[in-house]
């Protein structure tokens, strides 16, 4: 039974995961950031022993997924643009610690990624890239099993390579990236800037929002997710032609609209793709719902030591 934390900007969840991915309980709070690392690590504590205390189970180890850049080899937590305060703190040496079991910790999407590829619509693929697409844009990749790292272990930003070189400003600084583009976010400024006066809908719109309005049929609204597919699909064909993985798997709050984007996407890769067999490459949705990111967590434990032996603690 391994113990999932799954930390991001706005809640902390935590579960109990049994060895075939079934989250069998679940409790989260706030992250409420500015209150202190310390604090949340206090909360993080007492959600998991209640549990543990209620399952009447000893746990076998703990896995943490984390929003942001963090180090999975030292367990430090990076600069998070969500708790900027808590970068150089480290949840795996201090839960290691306060429970005497092993620990490990991996980037949230790398986590979904290798949860996709062990418990989910990835299961078996030797070569899966996972992405997700909400208010940001990320993933991971698994090749031959192994969750791909780069350089100094980092973790490989695909949001953030570049569509379009006189695209929007990003966030990172650039202009066009792919998360400025098709992250959901994107299309809100798009429909404001096209919209006519007398355009009924102006008010608190939301990725969501737009995506209701073009399952209703409204035209400005399927303009914007058309626009949003044509730079998924562009991003995605992009990923196909560099790694012709197996399958991609989607995931993401953006994709429980999936019905409105995939057909663009599918023909924008039949268009991009062709020194590359791209119709070998299985576009799939993320099969693992509500519960993906304390699965993802739990997948890290057992891809750290049950997979790779315990090599690292």
């Amino acid at each position: 039974m391994i113990g999932a934390v799954d930390i991001g900007g706005t809640k902390i969840a935590v579960g109990l995961v049994n060895e075939a991915g079934r989250v069998l309980s679940r409790a989260e709070c706030p992250t409420d950031a500015e209150r202190g690392y310390w604090e949340a690590l206090s909360r993080t504590e007492h959600m998991l022993r209640s549990m543990v205390s209620a399952a009447a189970i000893e746990l076998t180890g703990i896995g943490i997924g984390s929003t942001g850049p963090v180090d999975p080899f030292t367990g430090e937590i990076g600069n998070v643009n969500f708790f900027p305060n808590w970068r150089g703190e480290n949840p795996v040496a201090d839960l290691k610690r306060i429970f005497g079991i092993r620990v490990a910790m991996e980037n949230d999407a790398d986590a979904a990624a290798l949860a996709e590829a062990g418990w989910g619509a990835g299961r078996d693929k030797k070569r899966l890239i996972y992405v997700t697409v909400g208010t940001g844009i990320g993933g991971g990749i698994i090749l031959d099993g192994h969750l791909y790292r780069g350089v100094d272990g980092a973790h490989p930003e695909l949001g953030h390579h570049v569509i379009d070189a006189s695209g929007p400003l990003c966030e990172c600084g650039f202009h066009g990236c792919w998360e400025s583009l098709a992250a959901g976010p994107a299309m809100v400024p798009w429909l404001k800037g096209a919209m006519p006066e007398d355009y009924p809908h102006r008010d608190h719109l939301t990725a969501k929002r737009i995506c209701e309005l073009a399952r209703e049929g409204d035209a400005l609204a399927l303009q914007a997710v058309g626009r949003e597919a044509h730079y998924l699909g562009l991003g995605l064909a992009n990923l196909v032609t560099l790694f012709a993985p197996d399958a991609i798997v989607l995931g993401g709050s953006v994709m429980k609209s999936a019905v409105l984007f995939l057909e663009e996407i599918r023909r924008t890769i039949c268009r991009c793709c062709r020194f590359v067999p791209f119709e070998k490459t299985e576009i799939a949705l993320a099969s693992l719902g509500d519960d993906a990111n304390l699965i993802g967590a739990a997948r890290v434990w057992h891809h750290r030591f049950a997979q790779e032996g315990g090599q690292r603690a």
